[in-house]
């Protein structure tokens, strides 16, 4: 409710909002009285970079963003998109077990994407562009930022061997020489507290392909513009693909079926995984092995290929019921964009450790995409409240269900569940309450479920290559 001249001898509210949910705004003459629903969502905040030294977690460790708290900000002060803010940012380190705390430099951007990453994904894309080569026959070794070294291994590395590496801005930085087939998935402000300018991160991007030859290839997104326009700098040959347009000589969606140079490869319906974003890493990957690997070969792959663990991984699929792991997922954000990959009904299974976030946002998204909520851990008032809180909510619509332990919440599940549901393991809160860390957690349930009496008739699929 913003003040102009007709509304003189009014007075309007202020709040100071601090999380994204519902609000109320009331505006008043002292005779009559004004309101306004508002819905903040949520900013996408990035992390720019941190550095946690000790025996077991330097910095170079595969770790998760467990939380954010901005550090010295005045009450009521507003946050400005593209600027810095120092932060105190908690990290689960999937290796160690444990969390560490460090302060880090955030920036807020000015979109707000599905994804989970700020260069999005790059380690499902360069999972499957591996499993393919793997599954084709090739000698193929993967490592990089994907959290796998392979300087230690140079030496057994053959010369006929496929290597996928995934590199991130830091590494490209410094580079002075570019693989035989260079990936950009998409472009997106980041790491911009290290880097002097975004000039500066968009060059060391191109570094990727910036010394290539004229027999080496670049594969782009097209349907992104910044990364689109790298075509005209590429010395070697140049394919795209998209999801959103056809393309004569890239990878492309057309009427649901995925082309390769205009020849069909498969059904986008073959994709285990669920969510647009995977079947554009499908697309990126597709491109990647071009002339490498066969059609039959990425349909058998795809249809079978699980996802990366604990990110939205299919366990199993039981009497008509996939079951999908989704515990890295420990933040209400993340627990979001994971919703907003299924079509099918959701079962979710969420709670966990109380790290203090606010769940309004989480209420009518939980609302809008789930017929069961299956709640354990300290924050299951939270999420509850957060739910019945929200604006379409309505009693039984979803049911909700409250569980001691993870493994009585798998065992409530297959009770309820229904052929053509997705069960959803993406807890929005930390783990710390009954696990050491979202992989235990991860793993545990993965155990839960496999254990479950096999179905009458048989398993339709494991989610296991």
């Amino acid at each position: 409710i913003s003040s102009s001249p007709s509304l003189e001898g009014w007075s309007l509210e202020t709040q100071v909002i601090k999380d994204a949910g519902n609000y109320t705004l009331t505006a008043s003459n002292g005779t009559n009285t004004i309101e306004k629903k508002v819905t903040v969502s949520p900013a996408e905040i990035s992390i720019a970079s941190a550095t946690v030294q000790d025996k077991t977690y330097d910095g170079n460790t595969t770790a998760t963003v467990e939380s954010v708290t901005f550090d010295n900000l005045v009450n009521g002060e507003s946050l400005s998109l593209g600027t810095d803010y120092n932060a105190t940012a908690v990290f689960e380190n999937a290796n160690a077990g444990e969390s560490k705390s460090a302060t880090v430099t955030v920036a807020l951007s000015d979109t707000v994407k599905n994804y989970t990453l700020a260069s999005d994904g790059k380690t499902t894309t360069t999972t499957i562009i591996a499993g393919l080569l793997q599954a084709a026959g090739y000698h193929t070794f993967v490592g990089g930022n994907i959290g796998h070294p392979l300087l230690g291994e140079v030496d057994q590395i053959p010369p006929d061997a496929y290597v996928v590496l995934e590199l991130s801005s830091f590494q490209l930085l410094t580079m002075h020489q570019s693989p035989s087939v260079a990936v950009i998935t998409n472009l997106s402000p980041n790491h911009l507290d290290v880097h002097r300018d975004m000039e500066e991160y968009v060059q060391a991007k191109r570094n990727i392909f910036a010394y290539q030859e004229d027999r080496d290839r670049l594969v782009l997104n097209a349907d992104q513009p910044l990364t689109a326009s790298f075509a005209q700098q590429a010395k070697g040959r140049v394919t795209l693909f998209s999801r959103q347009r056809t393309l004569e000589g890239g990878v492309c969606l057309r009427d649901g079926m995925i082309f390769s140079s205009g020849h069909p490869v498969m059904a986008a319906s073959d994709i285990l995984l669920p969510g647009v974003h995977n079947l554009e890493n499908y697309l990126a990957a597709i491109a990647a092995v071009e002339g490498l690997v066969s059609s039959q070969t990425i349909q058998d792959f795809a249809r079978r290929f699980p996802g990366v663990e604990h990110r939205i991984e299919l366990v199993r699929e039981r009497a008509g019921v996939r079951w999908y792991n989704d515990s890295i997922a420990s933040s209400p954000t993340r627990t979001i964009a994971g919703l907003r990959c299924f079509s099918a009904p959701v079962i979710l299974l969420a709670g966990g450790y109380d790290k203090n976030l606010s769940y309004d946002a989480l209420g009518p998204e939980i609302v809008n995409h789930v017929k069961v909520l299956i709640l354990t851990g300290q924050t299951a008032d939270k999420i509850q409240a957060a739910t019945q809180a929200a604006p379409d909510y309505q009693p039984g619509r979803p049911e909700i269900v409250r569980c001691d332990t993870l493994e009585a919440a798998v065992a409530r599940a297959s009770e309820l569940a229904r052929p053509g549901d997705a069960v959803l393991l993406s807890p929005a809160s930390a783990s710390f309450d009954q696990f050491e860390n979202f992989a235990q957690r991860g793993k545990a349930f993965k155990n839960y479920v496999r254990a479950l009496e096999p179905a009458e008739g048989g398993e339709a699929r494991d989610g296991q290559l």
